[in-house]
C-alpha cells in the first residue's frame, strides 16, 4: 500500500504549499534567489499543530511579553508526553528546562570535562556535536558507523577501544540517529551502555527525533533500559523537530542522577541557557497535552513522502541508493556511483538544478559518499525537488 495515495484522507492539510520567503527563515531566506528550492536544513514546511497556534494566539492577545516563569503545567505536560507516547515514566524533578538541545549539549560537555578531555561520537552524525565539543576545548573521537550496503551498524570493537581511553569522559549518542535514520535496538543500546559503565564514560543522549519514527520501528529511550543506565546518562529532548517550532527555543534535559543534575543546572546558569521564551512555554504545554492526532497524521504523510521518494529514485535515478530510514524526515542517500565527492556533487546540484541539499561530508568523513535530503514538505515540493535532482544527475 502506498500511503501517498491516501493523503487526501487526512484531517490536517500537509499538501498546501506555504510561501516562507521573507519571513526571516533560515531555510528559505538564506538567499534571495527565488528560483532556489531548499531541501536541506532540518525544519518542516508544514504549518504547526493547531493546539500550538491557538495557544500562541491566546498568549499574543494578552499583549505583555515579559520574562517567563515555568508553570506546573509545563512539567506535567513533559512527564505526560513521555508516558503516553513512549511508555516511560520520568519524574518532574529530573527536568531541567533549557533553550535548545545544542546549548544543552554544550552545557553538559562543559560541566563534565576539562580542557583536553575527549568526547566520543558516532560518525556520520549531526555536525553541531562537533561544535559543542570543540568550543569546550575538548577533542573529538569518532567511532565510525559501518554501512553494510543497506543500513548502518555499530562497530563495537572500535567503540570499546576508544571508550577505554581514560581521556574519554563523554559519549554523545544520537537516537534516533541523524543523518542515517537508525533507531538503535535494545541490544545495541545495552552493549553501548555496558561499555560506557565499564570505562566510566557518561552517556549523553540527543533524542530530539524520538517522535518521528516510521511504522514497524521502535524508539527506545536509553535511560529507560535499566536503573544503572538511568543514573549514568543525561537525555536531551525538545518538541522542536516533532512540531516544527525550533524558533520557539524550548527544550528539556532529563537528569535522574541528583549529583549530575546539580552540575548541569550550574552549567546552564553560567551559560544563561535556562529561560525559554513565553511562547515556547505555551507551545509545549498545548501540544504535549493535545497534539497526538496531528503528529499521527504527520507521520502518515511523511511515510507517504518517503514511499514516494524511494519509488522515484528506484525508477528514475537508479544510480542513487536510499538508505531506508527507521526514523526522521532527513533521508540519507548513497551517491558513490557518481564518483564525485559529496560537496562537489551538491554544488553541482545547487548551481545547475537550483536545489539545496546537504553534502554527506558535513557529518564527518564517513559521510563523504552520501547526500541528505529533507522530505518534510508538501508532496508537490518534494516532486519538484526530485525532478530537479533527476535532471542534474542525468547529465553526469
Amino acid at each position: 500500500m502506498h500511503y501517498y495515495e491516501e493523503a487526501s484522507n487526512l484531517k490536517y492539510d500537509f499538501d498546501t504549499v506555504i510561501d516562507r520567503r521573507n519571513t526571516n527563515s533560515a531555510k528559505w531566506d538564506k538567499t534571495q534567489e527565488r528560483d532556489l528550492l531548499p531541501m536541506w536544513i532540518a525544519d518542516m514546511d508544514f504549518k504547526t499543530a493547531d493546539p500550538i497556534i491557538k495557544a500562541l494566539e491566546k498568549r499574543v492577545q494578552h499583549g505583555i511579553f515579559g520574562y517567563g516563569a515555568i508553570p506546573d503545567e509545563y512539567y506535567e505536560a513533559e512527564v505526560s508526553w513521555w508516558s503516553k507516547r513512549h511508555n516511560y515514566k520520568i519524574k518532574r524533578e529530573w527536568i531541567e528546562v533549557t533553550i535548545g538541545v545544542i546549548p544543552s549539549l554544550s552545557a553538559v560537555v562543559q560541566a563534565f570535562t576539562e580542557i583536553g578531555d575527549k568526547v566520543l561520537i558516532q560518525s556520520p552524525v549531526y555536525n553541531y556535536f562537533n561544535t559543542s565539543i570543540t568550543n569546550n576545548k575538548c577533542e573529538i573521537v569518532s567511532n565510525e558507523l559501518k554501512y553494510n550496503g543497506e543500513f548502518y551498524e555499530i562497530d563495537f570493537d572500535d567503540f570499546e577501544k576508544k571508550a577505554s581511553d581514560n581521556k574519554v569522559k563523554i559519549f554523545i549518542l544520537c537516537n534516533p540517529h541523524n543523518p542515517v535514520g537508525r533507531t538503535w535496538s535494545k541490544d545495541e543500546l545495552e552493549r553501548l551502555g555496558e561499555i560506557c559503565l565499564k570505562h566510566n564514560v557518561l552517556v549523553v543522549v540527543d533524542e530530539i527525533h524520538r517522535d518521528l519514527v516510521y511504522k514497524g520501528n521502535k524508539y527506545i529511550p536509553f535511560a529507560s533500559i535499566s536503573e544503572k543506565f538511568l543514573m549514568n546518562s543525561i537525555t536531551c529532548t525538545a518538541p522542536s523537530k516533532t512540531f516544527n517550532i525550533a524558533g520557539l527555543k524550548t527544550s528539556n534535559i532529563i537528569v535522574a542522577n541528583e549529583e549530575y543534575r546539580k552540575k548541569v543546572n550550574r552549567s546552564l546558569n553560567i551559560n544563561e541557557a535556562i529561560e525559554p521564551n513565553v511562547f515556547g512555554i505555551e507551545a509545549l504545554i498545548a501540544v504535549y497535552n493535545d497534539g497526538e492526532e496531528w503528529l499521527d497524521q504527520l507521520l502518515e504523510y511523511l511515510e507517504g513522502n518517503l514511499d514516494y521518494l524511494i519509488s522515484f529514485i528506484n525508477n528514475r535515478i537508479p544510480k542513487l541508493k536510499v538508505v531506508i530510514p527507521q526514523a526522521t524526515y532527513l533521508i540519507w542517500i548513497d551517491c558513490k556511483s557518481y564518483n564525485m565527492n559529496s560537496e562537489e556533487l551538491c554544488e553541482k546540484i545547487l548551481e545547475e538544478g537550483r536545489l539545496r541539499i546537504n553534502a554527506g561530508k558535513t557529518y564527518g568523513e564517513a559521510g563523504e559518499e552520501f547526500i541528505r535530503i529533507n522530505i518534510a514538505c508538501p508532496r508537490a515540493v518534494l516532486t519538484e525537488g526530485l525532478e530537479r535532482l533527476e535532471k542534474v544527475l542525468k547529465e553526469l
